[in-house]
């Protein structure tokens, strides 16, 4: 595709804090909406032509604000599951909600981060925008029939250690670029018969150690240029603050309405970038 290259008119410079402030933008509303981050990076960055200063390991790095707004947003609830964990693991009380979450999280979180680890060294899925639209059309397609057949009867405090292995599992699915990590977990959730707003919260809170690992293990060599040092410090502050908003709207929304409209957007986007592939205008 032919980049929209926008020039700025006040230095090259001050044009990157633009940047990042546009980019931390696009991280913080699509990571923890179930329409796929890295999609939607990967498309704005080719549009308009962004790649030479924004590479790979840049717009990685930009996700330490969401890693941050997560955290924050769901600190009461962190603390509460460790100190709850902690005193069952004392008093062997093993039934304990705490312990339970605890420990279908970090079980949960084996699958993701070891397949993850595979690929990156095996380098087997480039992120083309081919593969983003049809995982894009497929994701629409697994959430619509979560939506049909979900019970929704089940609620946090119900949660068992199968749960977070099986949204674990579901969360493998994101290591394909365009499959989205929140969606990948919410339409697990979902088929788990979780309510939509605690199917949600659990996604995040699952879904923190390996974002964590993953923005670190793949955005080590960038922290390390000076000459990004600025541009991507307001990156993350930008993927912070709207990361931060994006969460706190999707839990109140998903109390009262469905997921349907992002089953809709996740296929008009997969049909749209389809449609700009086989026209020419992307590949």
């Amino acid at each position: 595709m032919t980049p929209l290259v926008l020039v700025a008119s006040e230095g090259n410079s001050l044009f990157a804090l633009f940047q990042g402030v546009v980019l931390g933008l696009v991280q913080g509303i699509t990571e923890f909406l179930p329409i796929s981050s890295t999609a939607h990076l990967i498309i704005f960055t080719d549009i308009f032509g962004w790649q030479n200063q924004w590479k790979k390991a840049a717009i990685d790095a930009i996700q330490f604000g969401s890693v941050i707004a997560v955290v924050m947003y769901f600190w009461k609830d962190i603390r509460a599951i460790l100190s709850g964990a902690l005193a069952a693991a004392v008093r062997k009380e093993w039934y304990r909600e705490e312990w339970k979450i605890l420990v279908g999280i970090a079980i949960g979180t084996i699958p993701a981060l070891g397949m993850g680890f595979v690929l990156k060294r095996s380098d087997m899925l480039p992120e083309s925008v081919t593969l983003i639209a049809v995982m894009s059309i497929i994701m629409s397609l697994l959430l619509a029939f979560a939506e049909k057949v979900g019970s929704r009867k089940r609620d946090f405090n119900e949660l068992e250690i199968k749960d977070g292995v099986l949204v674990g599992f579901g969360q493998m699915i994101a290591l394909l670029p365009g499959a989205s990590r929140s969606g990948s977990t919410l339409t697990a959730a979902l088929f788990l018969g979780l309510r939509r707003e605690t199917a949600a919260r659990f996604s995040f809170l699952l879904g923190i150690p390996t974002l964590a690992i993953a923005t670190l293990v793949q955005a080590k060599d960038v922290l390390a240029e000076a000459e990004m040092g600025l541009p991507l410090l307001v990156g993350i502050i930008s993927a912070f603050v709207f990361s931060y908003l994006s969460i706190a709207w999707l839990l109140k929304f998903l109390q009262r309405q469905s997921t349907w409209v992002f089953v809709w957007y996740r296929l008009a986007l997969g049909v749209t970038l389809l449609a700009a592939i086989a026209l020419g205008h992307l590949k």
